[in-house]
């Protein structure tokens, strides 16, 4: 009877690997070497921001198969789960993830009219990293140049028809900026400058400063542009002429039984679309409003 660790001391034999796991393994190494992404180490799909829109690009290509490893390849896609295949082998619908968006395609079924486009037809926009990259690659996997690669008003990008029919606008991605942090605990998220009368007021800050005046929510209340600094002003009597300071807390209840501890006068709490706040004054009169963040 054979010992089974006898076959460790044969020669290795070369085998082919796994095809889905070669597939998988190309996937990544694409996506790493055109957006950075990290490779995954398993065989489940990497998450992605892409989700169904209120218009989907659904394409009819001539070579379903090649056409996904050819937009993998072009443009960073990720496979959206496996591709659904017809009885007589033809793929009746795929899809891929581009950036947040999807794109579905589908084999040709001329039998239901469902063919890839031999002259003209409609162009499918895509922003990518780096638009010269995805077009040379575009190339050498025997795309057809329509508008090579150039700077434009509206950004740097160019345009080819894919071996499959599909022409693709491609533009170049313009870096996103990043979401505003919420204001925290204590900091100032919001002024108000009052003062006697509104229109002298906008007058005067217009001509020596360059301020600008939208209408706020009251009659006599004005967003300001050209401060740098979120706020506005608000004219007429009664109110104390100044700076009148919001600031942001976390919990606007305990905030202000502390004020009303701490010898101050604390308002009611008002609820806006913006979130709640609350007309207080200082131990020395000095007025100011609390706000906390709306509930998410």
């Amino acid at each position: 009877m054979p010992e089974p660790f006898d076959a460790l001391r044969r020669p290795s034999e070369r085998v082919e690997p796994d095809p889905d796991f070669a597939a998988e393994l190309r996937d990544d190494l694409r996506r790493v070497l055109l957006n950075g992404a990290e490779m995954t180490t398993t065989s489940e799909a990497p998450a992605t921001d892409a989700e169904l829109r209120s218009l989907t690009p659904y394409l009819a290509v001539s070579d379903a198969r090649a056409a996904l490893d050819f937009y993998v390849d072009v443009f960073g896609a990720v496979r959206r789960g496996d591709p659904i295949v017809m009885d007589d082998g033809r793929i009746g619908h795929a899809e891929l993830a581009i950036g947040d968006a999807v794109l579905m395609l589908a084999e040709e079924h001329p039998e239901i009219g469902h063919v890839a486009p031999r002259e003209g037809g409609a162009s499918v926009w895509v922003e990518v990293p780096d638009a010269d990259v995805s077009v040379a690659r575009a190339l050498d996997l025997g795309a057809t140049l329509i508008r090579a690669v150039s700077d434009s008003p509206y950004g740097r990008g160019g345009s080819f028809r894919d071996p499959f029919g599909q022409r693709w606008l491609v533009s170049q991605a313009t870096p996103k900026p990043a979401a505003a942090a919420s204001p925290k605990q204590g900091e100032t998220m919001y002024f108000t400058f009052q003062v006697p009368d509104d229109t002298p007021a906008k007058t005067f800050y217009g001509a020596v400063l360059g301020w600008e005046f939208t209408p706020g929510s009251q009659a006599t209340a004005w967003n300001i542009r050209g401060h740098g600094l979120q706020g506005g002003l608000w004219g007429g009597p009664g109110r104390q002429v100044g700076w009148k300071l919001m600031y942001a807390v976390d919990d606007l209840a305990a905030a202000l039984t502390r004020v009303r501890e701490q010898g101050g006068q604390a308002g009611e709490i008002e609820t806006h679309p913006y979130g709640l706040t609350a007309d207080c004054t200082d131990n020395q009169g000095i007025e100011f409003y609390l706000w906390q963040q709306p509930a998410e």
